[in-house]
């Protein structure tokens, strides 16, 4: 990256801010992010390695009336988009613990993976989700649905400050005492609110659990018949176990490891920091289910919990979304299955996750939906750069298999919306939204911040 300019020519503290534009060496390597279905050609982007250049990127964008996108990994891109400012906060990946007071700053641009080494050595463990390079911030502002939440409940809620840059340029700390509006928008809301470059947020005592994955073969044992085991089991754990259902099938394809091709991939993940031995007696009615495609359920240190998903590590292009479900009707999630199975015309990557426990818990935050019981999670794999093609050609897939559900569906989850940022409604109950909204207006009143999930 050799390409650096001035915000102003007069103004000699911007001098250190990179700036790039399209042709400039290093923009299209700036862009680069996890999310390759979909493409970005910002007019500045501003590579952020402080505050001050975060403020400077804002203040720029407002001059010019230009809207603002961020980025750190690039794994919930809206979707494609032209013109305006980017900012992107990879270099910002300070993570600094605090074992007494059990908690962690991060920086804009720290996976969660970092944070999770940082922690262990204090026997401590960050509410973070299921693959460590995602982003820990925009994860957080989104909610934080992670493999402990029905025992701790979402990451937002477990924060106790924000620094974040507003619309106007100025660099504030936000706590739930100092200003319990701006809080409460931040944590749920996304983006819209301003650039957050460090947030502070509480570990939870956690330096081992009781976890991995149950998987069958979908064309040996009925999915439905694995499902409706896995829902009834549900009823019968406690709060303290976290689980997820899932099915995937894999093509038959060069690409793909020998032991996945071709085949039609069932499992249940679990995740429990009880005993071994409790944990045992817990999965004992899913390993009755039938012959085992692979068992990897143990005890494990707590670095070791990104193998219980074992989420792909490399960028790939994709398009998802998502249901919270009242209730999981296994008949109409059949029919689901059916049509994200092996005979879908694209890969599909179906999971369930059970909800409840610690999240349905009131907060102080605007993350909505917590009466939920389920969450449908449907992903579509698409054509590198495809954009709205793409993102049409993936929805003629899901949004049949979502509106399967719509009876029993209750709204969507900002985490999880990959490529559908065109679509907003569901991501909020009426009373949040309409809440959010008025907040929009006092603290971003021109929408400077809308290359994201927009609240207008």
């Amino acid at each position: 990256m050799n390409s650096m300019e001035n915000l102003a020519e007069n103004d000699p503290e911007s001098a250190a801010t990179i700036v790039l534009r399209p042709g400039d060496s290093g923009y299209e390597e700036e862009l680069a992010g996890f999310q390759t279905g979909f493409t970005q050609r910002p007019a500045a982007v501003f590579a952020a390695s402080s505050t001050d250049d975060v403020a400077r990127a804002v203040a720029y964008a407002a001059a010019e009336g230009l809207p603002v996108g961020v980025q750190a990994t690039g794994h919930g891109l809206p979707g494609s988009a032209e013109g305006g400012v980017l900012i992107t906060t990879r270099r910002m990946d300070g993570v600094t613990v605090d074992a007494e007071a059990r908690t962690v700053r991060v920086q804009a641009g720290v996976r969660w993976g970092q944070v999770v080494e940082a922690a262990a050595p204090h026997g401590l463990a960050p509410l973070n989700g299921s693959a460590p390079g995602v982003g820990a911030v925009s994860y957080t502002l989104s909610g934080g649905l992670g493999i402990l939440a029905r025992e701790f409940g979402y990451a937002a809620d477990h924060v106790r400050s924000l620094d974040v840059v507003t619309a106007d340029g100025r660099p504030r700390r936000v706590t739930r005492e100092s200003d319990p509006d701006l809080y409460w928008a931040l944590l749920g809301g996304g983006h819209n609110f301003g650039v957050v470059t460090e947030l502070e947020i509480g570990l939870v005592p956690v330096a081992r659990l009781y976890g991995g994955s149950l998987a069958f073969d979908g064309r040996e044992i009925d999915p439905v018949d694995v499902l409706r085991a896995y829902e009834r089991w549900t009823r019968t754990v406690p709060d303290g176990l976290t689980s997820s259902f899932a099915a995937v099938p894999y093509p038959d394809a060069p690409g793909m490891p020998p032991h996945l091709r071709g085949r039609y991939v069932i499992s249940v993940r679990v995740a429990y920091t009880g005993t071994a031995e409790e944990g045992e007696q817990l999965v004992a009615p899913l390993r009755r289910i039938g012959p085992a495609l692979s068992d990897s359920l143990r005890e494990m240190p707590y670095t070791e919990s990104h193998t219980i998903h074992s989420d792909p590590d490399f960028p790939h292009p994709y398009y998802g979304d998502s249901a919270v479900l009242r209730e999981l009707d296994v008949e109409a999630a059949a029919q689901v299955l059916a049509r994200t199975g092996p005979d879908a015309p694209t890969m599909c990557v179906l999971q369930i996750n059970h909800l409840g426990g610690a999240l349905a818990t009131e907060a102080p935050n605007s993350v909505p939906h917590r009466e939920g019981r389920f969450l449908v999670r449907l992903l579509a794999i698409i054509s590198p750069g495809a954009g709205q093609e793409g993102r049409e050609a993936a929805r003629a897939v899901l949004d049949p298999a979502f509106g399967v559900l719509a009876p029993w569906t209750i709204g969507r989850v900002l985490n999880f919306a990959f490529g559908a940022g065109d679509r907003p409604e569901g991501l909020y109950d009426a009373a949040t939204h309409k809440r959010l909204a008025g907040l929009k207006s006092t603290y971003d009143p021109a929408n400077l911040f809308r290359r994201n999930y927009n609240i207008a």
